[in-house]
């Protein structure tokens, strides 16, 4: 590729020795074969670089490089000119298309001004101020997403990004001294952008930095627990958690055994609180999916995951507690014996309380966990810790749920445990029985005290006006002026 444009170059540049009152250069007349027709041109092999080199006023390699990249160094606005239709709009896409061509072709080592210029457009062209999110009629819809009018440059730019950082010919050592924590802090914060192809592409090439420039590894999981933090804690909005999570799923599953304690404080500070914000919908398929592989690393992390989930549980939003229900399932799906009965109590109390939820769905939610057969098998064999926590919620349940559809699912759950231990299933309902009736006389008790109290208010009716007794003062404020 390199020597195709030297090529083109060296054709194009003037012939040394003709001024400007020479002759023009004789043609030599064409060279006949044998039968007197006229032969074949043979094409010439193409320049090689150090003779273009050592030519004067020939341009290097690494000047044609140079120059490119500086006419993609220009930025147009895209909102006043309408996209396309300047010239000079398809001039620098033709550009950078021909570069993202020359770095995928390169066979030579790029030198360090090359690599430092390449990091200079980049920076240029990407790291921006992003543009407003109002559409050709005015309005902002939320639900639609945005497209970037300035794609039509920055789709090439992204090609480019991607293909250099993958690129053999790119010294690592050399890249990071341009390609240094600032460029990349400034990288992270394109994740923010509105445009769902923009976080495509920086996904994308966030992995493959990570996987090449092992030096920056520390600095960008600080810095996107630092996105986490001011996500959760500050801002809460943000576009591209989800795309983020994608990335560090990655990076999780090559976490060497056992874990080192920075990455389970990630999960713990940096994870779990992202449960918190009320988008969480938006990026729990990829949340859950991080967390999972901590669990496969680290089994006993779940306890770490179940409290965390109980810490954040939602109380009035049954949309995400359906979520959490979800979530919660998966986690126990892979808890050992051991794990599980650390955390049972609590977290079988959260689930009794979402047994007796007015959300229908809530509450068939809770109740399928026992259609998972882990889980099952957990639960029978700890029944004698769980059932006496459950059962007050199956019998209101089957007393006073409005939906039928809970109320058939409660009462196969209740046959579950009765076939499992008719016993202990007894015990608990006599048990439930008394502490029904003792709540029925505590109310009743209450019933009358009140009943009491506005009889003798009835009969000792109150008569007269109350007044605010005000005490005097024992001075006056402000001492009389002797006259």
């Amino acid at each position: 590729m390199w020597k195709q444009f030297l090529g083109k170059i060296s054709r194009k540049s003037p012939k040394s020795g003709s001024g400007g009152g020479g002759s023009p250069p004789q043609k030599s007349p064409p060279s006949r074969g044998a039968n007197g027709a006229e032969a074949e041109p043979r094409a010439s092999p193409p320049p090689q670089a150090s003779a273009v080199t050592a030519a004067p006023g020939a341009e290097t390699r690494e000047d044609v490089f140079l120059r490119k990249l500086n006419v993609c160094c220009v930025l147009f606005d895209f909102a006043v000119e309408r996209g396309r239709d300047s010239p000079e709009v398809e001039r620098k896409r033709q550009v950078l298309v021909s570069l993202v061509d020359c770095v995928s072709a390169a066979e030579e080592p790029l030198t360090e001004a090359m690599i430092s210029a390449c990091v200079r457009m980049f920076a240029i062209n990407l790291f921006r101020v992003f543009p407003p999110k109002i559409r050709s009629g005015g309005a902002i819809d939320e639900d639609e997403p945005f497209f970037d009018p300035s794609w039509y440059h920055l789709q090439v730019v992204y090609e480019m990004l991607l293909r250099f950082v993958m690129s053999p010919v790119v010294d690592v050592k050399i890249a990071r001294k341009y390609m240094d924590n600032s460029f990349i802090s400034r990288l992270l914060d394109l994740f923010d952008s509105d445009d769902p192809r923009e976080r495509e592409c920086v996904k994308t090439v966030l992995h493959r930095v990570y996987g090449k420039f092992m030096g920056n590894r520390p600095f960008i999981r600080k810095a996107v627990s630092n996105i986490f933090y001011r996500f959760v804690f500050e801002t809460d909005h943000h576009n591209g958690i989800a795309e983020l999570l994608e990335v560090f799923g990655s990076v999780i599953s090559g976490f060497a055994k056992p874990l080192k304690e920075e990455h389970k404080l990630f999960l713990w500070k940096a994870l779990i609180p992202l449960h918190k914000p009320k988008t969480v919908g938006m990026y729990l398929p990829q949340l859950t999916y991080c967390i999972t592989q901590y669990i496969e690393k680290e089994p006993k992390l779940t306890g770490t995951v179940i409290r965390g989930l109980l810490k954040y549980w939602p109380v009035t939003n049954s949309q995400k507690e359906m979520m959490f229900l979800g979530e919660l399932e998966e986690v126990l799906e892979l808890t050992e014996m051991a794990d599980f009965q650390k955390c049972m109590v609590p977290l079988f109390r959260r689930i009794a309380q979402c047994l007796n939820s007015s959300h229908f769905q809530v509450a068939e939610r809770a109740l399928f966990l026992w259609n998972n057969e882990h889980l099952f098998n957990l639960i029978s064999q700890n029944r004698q810790v769980i059932l006496p926590i459950i059962y007050p919620a199956l019998e209101r349940n089957t007393r006073w749920h409005w939906n039928q559809s809970v109320l058939n699912v409660t009462m196969n759950v209740r046959k579950m445990f009765f076939e499992m231990d008719e016993r202990l299933l007894l015990a608990c309902q006599t048990n439930f029985q008394e502490e029904e009736k003792a709540r029925a006389a505590s109310e009743e008790r209450r019933r009358l005290v009140w009943e009491h109290l506005e009889r003798n208010a009835a009969f000792h009716p109150v008569t007269g006006d109350i007044g605010f007794a005000v005490l005097p003062t024992s001075a006056p404020l402000v001492a009389p002026t002797m006259t």
